[in-house]
This record gives C-alpha cells, structure tokens and sequence, in this order.
C-alpha cells in the first residue's frame, strides 16, 4: 500500500465519516420529532423511545451509507482539486485508474459490511424495533403471532391458525390450519382449507375439511366448500404483516421461504424480489463510488466541483436511484420484470452510466 494510496484513502475516511454523521443525524432527527408526539400520547418511558430509535439504527444506516459514499468521493475529489493535488498527481504520471483504486477499494470494503448487515443485523434490529413500537410503546397485542417458517395466529381463546401464505392486499390467506383446543388445552379439532377469504359478511373458509377428535380416540371427518369463521383481524392486519415480513427475515430465511413458496405452488414473485433487492442493494456503494469519480473529473480530468455542487449532485443522483431501484422493486413483485432484473436493474444503469462518464474523462 503505497503513500500515495494511505493518504487519499485517509482523506476521504474523513469526508465520509462526516457526511455518514451529517446525513443519519438529519435521519434521526427528524424520524424521532415524528414521531415522538404520537409515542408521548401513549405515555411510553423515555428510554423505550430511545431504545426504539436506536434499534431503528441499523436500517436508516443500511439506507444512508450508498449516499453518503457518493457524496463523499464527489467533496473529496472536490477539496483535491481545488488544491491542485489531482493536478500534481497527473504531472506525475499517476493515472486516474490509480487516484480511483483507494475510492473503490472502500466502497467496496462498506459494501461487503452492509452486505452483511442486511443479511443477518437489520433484518434482527428491526423486528425488535416493530416488538418496542407495537407492544411497549403501543400497547398493542397486535395479531399475537408466532415469528417461525410458517406463521401462526390466535383465533379467539382457544383456536390457533396456521398461514402458509398471506396475499399482498391481506385479503386472502392461503394454506390454512386451524387447531380448536378444548379443557385442559385437549385439541379436539383440525379444520384444514385451501384459503379463507374476507368477504362483505367477515372471512370465510373455502375448500376445506374438519376432523372433530373424541376423547375415547375416534373422530368424525366433514369435508365442506364454505364455512364462515369469526376473526376480530382486519385485512390492513396482515397487510401490515405482510410488507414487513421480509424486512424481519434474514437473507438465508428469505430465500429458503421464497423456495418453499415455489415448490408448493404460491406465488413467490414477491419474496424473491425483496431477496434480490437486498443483495444487490449494498453494492450500489460501488455503483456510486464511479458515477462519483466519473462527475468530478468528467472536464479534462483534472477538475472537480465545489462542496455546494458536489451536495447537490449527490443528492440528485441519490434520489434518481432510490426511485429507479423503488420502481424496478415494484415492477418485480407485480411481475412485469423477472426478481432478479428487478433487483439488479438500477444498479446496472447507472453502472453503465457511471463507465461511460469515466471513459469519457481525458485519461
């Protein structure tokens, strides 16, 4: 590792741990005065609001950090050329692939650690920061439910249910158990369906069929087409569970659930794009860190811009990919793009954007 190399990579460890700082403190801040009236009305202790928000952390990093290398390879090449610092490398025969080679060899080191944090830390943080916000600043019991490969719900005092699938609008839940428990927690009924439905008279079971189990061991099977069942849940109930159920899972579990949902015939469009997405999210740090290099010395390679245009650049192409990436993300769950494509697609645009501009600048 040359001098050369430790110094612009110290520069722009600097550059970037201030805007990483500027832009979660801007974050946070405003995330908590959102929302701090409404914790305050349910009376929630002031170290539950923190502990909340703290665990909230993770995710705003996660969504943060690809802005905040972008925003730092534009001030650092920035602060470098208006000391005539690039100017000095190129006199002396530094190419501009080796003034790059410590930008990228950082992002590339970010993206691997948010690589990471998406795959095992966010997806822990955050469904401990929904339990704070729901059941200890809330209040709320929410739809009691049972964190496993196939969720569970109470129905009732003494039913439990079984969900293999919970369609996107919450309306439709497929794949049902439901487990009737008599005194002393004896189950004395199994009802099985092929979904339940929400409908203008409350849910309905369809397709499905009954074993009512008798204390001397027989038991009475009733198959039947339709069978209203009483629910206190709302479809925005599993709504809500549903858009953030792959938040709350690790990339391992995203996968293997997506899979699963293959193999038993459900639609698995959604899941696997979220995966996708994911994955190819922290590498956009790369993606950004080009594009970056490529703005700044896009003029006769040897010019970069002020702190004011590099702040406005960033933020510009900032939103540009959030919306590119957000669009494709939606496109694949509906299943106008295939997942994978849906997850990779912006940060292949604006990859190539980000060469052509690189090719472009005077080597």
């Amino acid at each position: 590792m040359t001098i050369l190399f430790r110094y612009i990579m110290r520069e722009y460890i600097n550059v970037f741990t201030m805007c990483f700082a500027g832009l979660m403190t801007v974050y946070l801040v405003v995330d908590f005065f959102e929302k701090v009236r409404k914790f305050i009305r349910y009376d929630a202790e002031l170290l539950t609001i923190l502990g909340y928000f703290a665990l909230r952390t993770p995710s705003i990093s996660f969504q943060v950090a690809p802005l905040a290398v972008l925003m730092a390879t534009l001030l650092t090449l920035g602060v470098l050329s208006r000391n005539h610092e690039i100017v000095a490398m190129r006199s002396c025969g530094i190419s501009l692939y080796r003034i790059a080679s410590p930008f990228l060899f950082l992002s590339l080191i970010i993206s691997l650690m948010l690589f990471g944090l998406s795959a095992v830390g966010m997806p822990y943080a955050t469904a401990q920061a929904e339990y704070v916000k729901t059941a200890l600043i809330e209040k709320k019991s929410g739809l009691a439910t049972f964190k496993a490969d196939r969720p569970w719900i109470q129905i009732g005092d003494q039913t439990l249910m079984n969900i293999e699938v919970v369609e996107p609008d919450g309306t439709t839940l497929r794949g049902i158990r439901l487990y009737q428990l008599g005194a002393g927690f004896r189950l004395t009924e199994i009802t099985e369906a092929k979904e339940v439905r929400y409908g203008e008279g409350g849910w309905t079971l369809h397709s499905g069929v009954s074993r009512t189990l008798f204390p001397d061991g027989r038991f009475l099977t009733e198959s039947f087409q339709r069978r209203p069942i009483l629910m206190s849940q709302t479809p925005e109930d599993f709504t809500t569970w549903a858009a953030v159920e792959s938040e709350e899972m690790t990339l391992m579990a995203l996968r293997a659930h997506s899979d699963r949902l293959r193999k038993d015939g459900y639609s698995f469009t959604r899941m696997l794009t979220d995966y996708h997405g994911r994955v190819a999210f922290p590498f956009v740090c790369v993606v950004m860190t080009i594009v970056g290099i490529a703005l700044s010395l896009r003029r006769s390679g040897v010019r970069g811009g002020g702190m004011a245009v590099g702040i406005g650049q960033a933020l510009a192409i900032g939103f540009l990919y959030w919306t590119t990436h957000s669009v494709a993300i939606a496109l694949g769950r509906s299943s106008v793009l295939a997942p994978m494509m849906a997850g990779w697609i912006a940060n292949l645009l604006f990859l190539s954007f980000g060469l052509y501009l690189f090719l472009k600048v005077r080597q």
